[in-house]
């Protein structure tokens, strides 16, 4: 029995009806590589169940304390059932990408069940139609809590599934395993007791290291209460959500977005991320004619020393940057990003203790860290719930090195985030052997169309490497705060300005 810190509570106590703390990886496979061509549903429930004494929190669950008095507690589940959290289902005919987003989709937005270990795998067969990929090819969603994801080590979970060679060690057995009896409810109460009555001490040590502690725990308060964010404009993706999700995503190489960091000196990788999510972001509202004159804003991670993107366990901080979504001019719009994500920017915009208990609120993502629910409850009571940022943009870390399952080559890898009210769209970013796949969540309401943004994140790029493979970098060209227009004008058969009902989704044949 361990209990779970106050960040991992606070996602726990986040949960409501229309959105839950769930995160959602998605793989697909070549199973060609696999010994005899075939990676057989009983294999995967054999290697899972061998790895599961890895993976203390697959068979572990969470334990309330009466009347919240405590934070819960993660206890060993008696009735584990591996096969209720291993799942084998199918996509219908076709099965093309499309209905594989809307079934992902749908299986992310069910809340997990609080009374059993916090994760489902789903295998998922009938990829038949997906053009980029071999015959036979399948996919593991694999769906967890975020407060059973260890913030500082994202990638665990998949370096633990997967091997570097498709030779892998047989199946071992799996290790004996014998659950710890739950505890009573008397015996949380006196924990909850004890806990209460060393909470001064608790707080007191890490004040009596230095001054420099204090006077950070004193600006941290002082932000917490008084400090508010930066005004920006609001979009259709900053209202109330439903319980209903879309997820779509785009894949990139690379070598491609380094090339673009010409365009800009002194550029990184995630800058070029950022432009790209910013173009298709400001393509996207212009075609809805809801693009604001002023910029968007994005809450995102920046390195604090180094690249994320050459080195995920690097330090960084998370922060408000200005997207230049009202910079028609892509390369000032990528100056721009790359002069609000420096050092001193970082330093300037850093988000405070108490905004990212709000951003946890609305937009928990593998990298955002939630304060305690206490200070979760005072902002409440302050009334200030406005949202921190348009969106979230995260990174979710991945390998360098190809991966294997029973002998299955891994193809793809994203995220399915979770979104929450006033943070309707979230960003997530993955890097895996010499691939970058950009991937958005959102609610259904607030984009029906999600096709329609995946475009718009295709153009923005495709709009960046012809610039890199064309044009020298040269100064950045004035910016012009005035109405942004494309430089493309509206076909005649354009859509109407607003639309009170949800389009009609197209479907994409292939994976991009």
């Amino acid at each position: 029995m361990r209990q779970l810190s106050e960040h991992d509570a606070a996602y726990i106590y986040s949960d409501s009806a229309h959105a839950n703390s769930n995160v959602t990886l998605l793989h697909i496979y070549d199973q060609s590589t696999a010994p005899g061509g075939v990676v057989r549903f009983k294999q995967i429930l054999a290697h899972v169940e061998s790895r599961l004494d890895k993976l203390p929190n697959f068979r572990e669950k969470i334990l309330r304390v009466p009347l919240d008095l405590d934070y819960p507690y993660w206890i060993e589940d008696e009735n584990f059932n591996l096969e209720y959290h291993v799942r084998h289902i199918a996509l219908p005919k076709p099965g093309d990408w499309r209905q594989f987003c809307i079934q992902s989709s749908r299986i992310h937005a069910r809340p997990l069940d609080l009374q059993r270990p916090l994760w489902e795998m789903y295998v998922i067969e009938g990829l038949d139609s997906f053009l980029d990929l071999p015959v036979g090819s399948f996919a593991v969603l694999l769906k967890i809590h975020h407060a059973a994801i260890d913030v500082t080590h994202g990638n665990e979970i998949t370096s633990l599934l997967h091997d570097l060679s498709p030779l892998a060690a047989p199946v071992a057995p799996p290790a004996p395993w014998f659950p710890e009896p739950a505890p009573g409810n008397l015996m949380l109460l006196c924990l909850a007791s004890l806990n209460f009555a060393t909470l001064p001490l608790r707080l007191a040590q890490p004040l009596s290291n230095s001054w420099t502690a204090l006077k950070a725990t004193v600006k941290t308060f002082a932000g917490e209460f008084l400090g508010r964010p930066q005004a920006f404009p609001a979009t259709r993706f900053n209202t109330e959500v439903s319980p209903h999700r879309v997820f779509e995503t785009r894949r990139f190489a690379l070598a491609d977005f380094k090339a673009i960091r010409a365009l800009a000196p002194g550029a990184s990788v995630n800058d070029v991320v950022l432009a790209v999510c910013a173009g298709g972001l400001r393509n996207y509202l212009y075609k809805q004619d809801e693009l604001p004159l002023d910029s968007l804003v994005a809450a995102a991670p920046i390195a604090v020393h180094g690249d994320l993107e050459a080195d995920p366990r690097n330090n960084y901080s998370w922060v408000r940057v200005g997207l230049g979504t009202d910079i028609a001019d892509p390369v000032a719009r990528l100056v721009a990003i790359q002069k609000a994500s420096s050092s001193s920017a970082v330093m300037a915009q850093a988000l405070s203790a108490r905004e990212l208990t709000l951003l946890a609120q609305q937009a928990p993502s593998l990298a955002i860290v939630a304060t305690s629910k206490m200070l979760r409850s005072a902002s409440a009571l302050l009334g200030d719930w406005a949202p921190l940022a348009n969106c979230a943009i995260t990174n979710v870390p991945g390998s360098r090195e190809p991966l294997y399952l029973l002998g299955a080559r891994l193809t793809y890898l994203s995220a399915i985030m979770p979104i929450s009210d006033g943070m309707g769209l979230v960003f997530s970013v993955t890097g895996y052997n010499n691939t970058i796949v950009v991937s958005f969540t959102c609610c259904y309401e607030q984009l029906p169309d999600p096709d329609v943004l995946a475009q718009c994140l295709r153009d923005s790029f495709q709009e960046y490497l012809a610039l890199a493979q064309t044009v020298a970098p040269t100064q950045p060209r004035a910016v012009v705060r005035k109405r942004p227009r494309l430089p493309v004008a509206r076909a005649p058969s354009a859509k109407p300005r607003r639309k009170s009902a949800a389009r009609q989704e197209t479907v994409a044949p292939t994976l991009q």
